[in-house]
């Protein structure tokens, strides 16, 4: 049975205070997973609390709440999951064009302040909807977290382009087929970042990393250029509770990870920049006090 540890070593790099976690998800008993999607994650059911210990493992003042693949178009487990975090958590929910505005209202009231296009197998709502999305997100001030292959990214440059809300590419990018800072795929990041309405998230470098871990060297490299280029458009999250690990050698160690991943940041100034100031303008979040 994986176990998900939520205490050990401190990381190396203290982060700064009101760090903000931006890719997590967490499940609650009672809500079980929809067709089309995948299964809930395996081993005990990641929830809430144990969410609480690892933000205090970590150092984690902040976290945005994703909606879950299991649970596909049903936000119904997100909402009470944001009832359960209070006011330290905001969510990311699931919308398309028909989603209704009461819906939207009370997505908004339970602490929603974005969308989410996964245009990969098990994704609830694709590219195909992204304007429809961007739409509605746009009239609400909400957010857009986009994820696909990467590796596409020129084929749909123009619309991504066009988009009228702040959107984050989601999970370094997932450039699939491999690309390297000098790589056109790059490029084309780099130009809708000028949009100034894109950032690019550090989270789940696992998920599309060819070299592999520890050092992810493949992921870092863009990493490293993205962040010189534009260090107030990078965000971070752990990607917690690493749903596709289905076993016990797959799941990485958090504070190994999270030394990796900031590491890839140049100095304090630009990890407080990524964990803290930068994902306040991204989600629209209230500036931290303690």
């Amino acid at each position: 049975m994986l176990v998900r540890p939520l205490t050990g070593r401190l990381p190396r790099l203290p982060l700064p205070r009101g760090a903000v976690d931006t890719q997590i998800h967490i499940y609650l008993p009672g809500y079980p997973a929809q067709p089309g999607g995948p299964g809930l994650p395996v081993g005990s059911l990641p929830t809430p609390e144990q969410y609480r210990q690892f933000m205090t493992w970590l150092g984690i003042d902040r976290v945005i709440v994703t909606q879950g693949n299991a649970h596909q178009r049903d936000n119904g487990n997100l909402i009470a999951c944001l009832a359960e975090m209070g006011s330290v958590a905001k969510g990311v929910a699931v919308i398309d064009e028909t989603t209704a505005d009461a819906e939207l209202d009370a997505l908004a009231a339970a602490g929603v302040v974005g969308a989410r296009i996964m245009d990969l197998p098990g994704g609830a709502v694709g590219l195909s909807a992204l304007e429809a999305v961007d739409a509605r997100a746009s009239a609400r001030n909400w957010m857009v977290a986009v994820q696909f292959d990467g590796s596409n990214i020129l084929d749909h440059e123009a619309r991504l382009s066009n988009m009228q809300s702040r959107w984050v590419f989601d999970h370094h990018g997932k450039f699939f087929s491999g690309v390297t800072p000098n790589s056109p795929q790059i490029d084309a990041l780099k130009r809708l970042i000028d949009k100034g309405r894109c950032w690019f998230k550090f989270a789940g470098c696992y998920e599309s990393s060819k070299s592999g871990g520890p050092d992810y060297e493949d992921i870092a490299a863009v990493a490293r250029e993205l962040a010189a280029y534009a260090p107030e458009r990078i965000v971070w999250g752990t990607n917690w509770p690493h749903n596709l690990a289905k076993q016990q050698a797959d799941y990485p160690d958090d504070a190994d990870l999270t030394d990796t991943v900031l590491g890839w940041l140049p100095d304090e100034h630009a990890r407080k920049l990524a964990l803290v100031d930068n994902s306040e303008a991204l989600f629209g979040l209230t500036a931290y006090q303690e």
